[in-house]
């Protein structure tokens, strides 16, 4: 495996790659709504980065056909935008990356439209608990699964979600997908260990029900065999000692999203 470290001077820059696609979330927090689709999502979200001199990464990549991932409900990732109105009691990931001086940044936040069972409400809170408790694993001289198992430990052994196995996050830097993978689940102590500026896209994906997954005909929307919801939490992490760098920022997402009545924030 072929881990690339980056300099601090690359650092500043994807700092800059990730919190473009901090803004462009924050944008949709603005507006999200019932009724809104996600094809109006995928629009907004293309032009708002062409408008600040970036490349949606994600149109074209492997052949992905959208500017965003837009993820409803049972939909876990990788789901396509289209033209169906969100309802009242939806849960939508926003998964984008963009290219910026020629560096990625790609991160994802999941938000509640208006009111929904108590149970999605729970789900959405504890997999953003969970990316953090990974994020806090992310420092020097620890392995890559210590960040694995700290949201394993969070969401599935504390409160019995599905932990999705068959996708994982990654390390980031020139190219959308660099190693090493950062899975969900597995054991303290394992994989690479972590030196200084290792960036990480850590990424829990947390199925209500079963972990088990499936996907579409289309090759890449990938569901919830239960057809129970899925939540998806994104940051761009730096490894740093003592404690990780976030280069991605959801205090910006959160405070329009606060400001939106569409927006369900009752969970934090």
């Amino acid at each position: 495996h072929m881990i690339i470290y980056k300099t601090e001077a690359e650092i500043a820059l994807m700092k800059e790659a990730a919190l473009l696609v901090s803004k462009t979330l924050t944008e949709v927090a603005k507006v999200l709504k019932p009724g809104m689709t996600t094809m109006q999502i995928d629009k907004l979200c293309g032009d708002f980065v062409k408008d600040h001199k970036a490349v949606p990464s994600f149109y074209n990549y492997r052949g992905y056909p959208y500017n965003v991932c837009a993820s409803v409900n049972d939909v876990v990732v990788h789901g396509f935008p289209n033209d169906v109105p969100l309802k009242d009691g939806d849960i939508v990931s926003v998964d984008m990356g963009v290219i910026l001086n020629g560096w990625h940044g790609d991160h994802a936040y999941t938000f509640i439209l208006g009111d929904t069972a108590p149970e999605i409400i729970q789900l959405v809170k504890v997999t953003k608990e969970s990316l953090y408790k990974g994020i806090e694993k992310a420092i020097v001289n620890n392995r890559v699964g210590d960040i694995s198992f700290a949201i394993q430990e969070h969401a599935e052994k504390k409160h019995g979600y599905g932990v999705v196995r068959e996708l994982v996050g990654h390390g980031l830097g020139r190219s959308l997908h660099e190693d090493p993978q950062v899975p969900n689940y597995g054991k303290r102590g394992n994989g690479p260990k972590m030196k200084e500026n290792l960036v990480l896209a850590i990424e829990p994906m947390i199925n209500l029900g079963t972990k088990e997954v499936y996907t579409e005909d289309d090759g890449w929307t990938v569901r919830t065999q239960d057809g129970k919801a899925a939540c998806h939490f994104e940051h761009d992490v730096c490894v740093k000692r003592g404690q990780a760098l976030i280069l991605s920022d959801y205090s910006i997402i959160e405070a329009a999203e606060k400001a939106n009545a569409n927006l369900n924030t009752s969970y934090y």
